[in-house]
């Protein structure tokens, strides 16, 4: 079992940052890819970012490619999402993810329903 612990959330101007942190606990990130989703009301939930524990390949959803940025720290159990150039259209709960990693195409990371693990949420909110 792995449970995941966002936070980092809360209310930001248009332009603004955020940082969020997912810390894991249980087990460690050793295998496992990374993801962070986000859902807007109303909205299906999104992935934002996935980072992958084989070679570290990252992906990023068109929306945020250039602004946000994904990191992880295998030795802390520690994911990371610097949220740069905030628009209101990034306004949702964050949540982090966790899918034991393989050799998978890159649609996969993408898919929700892969996840087996996710945070709680934290909710952001981008104030124009």
């Amino acid at each position: 079992q792995v449970q995941l612990v966002e936070s980092g959330g809360g209310l930001a101007q248009a332009g603004g940052s955020l940082r969020l942190s997912c810390a894991a606990s249980g087990r460690t990130f050793s295998g496992y890819a990374m993801g962070w989703f986000r859902q807007a009301p109303g909205k299906e939930r999104e992935l934002v970012v996935a980072i992958r524990w084989i070679g570290g390949s990252t992906y990023y959803a068109d929306s945020v490619d250039g602004r946000f940025t994904i990191d992880r720290d295998n030795a802390k159990n520690t994911l990371y999402l610097q949220m740069n150039s905030l628009k209101p259209e990034d306004t949702a709960v964050y949540y982090c993810a966790a899918v034991r990693d393989g050799y998978y195409r890159s649609s996969y990371y993408f898919t929700a329903q892969k996840y087996d693990y996710w945070g709680q949420g934290t909710q952001v909110t981008v104030s124009s």
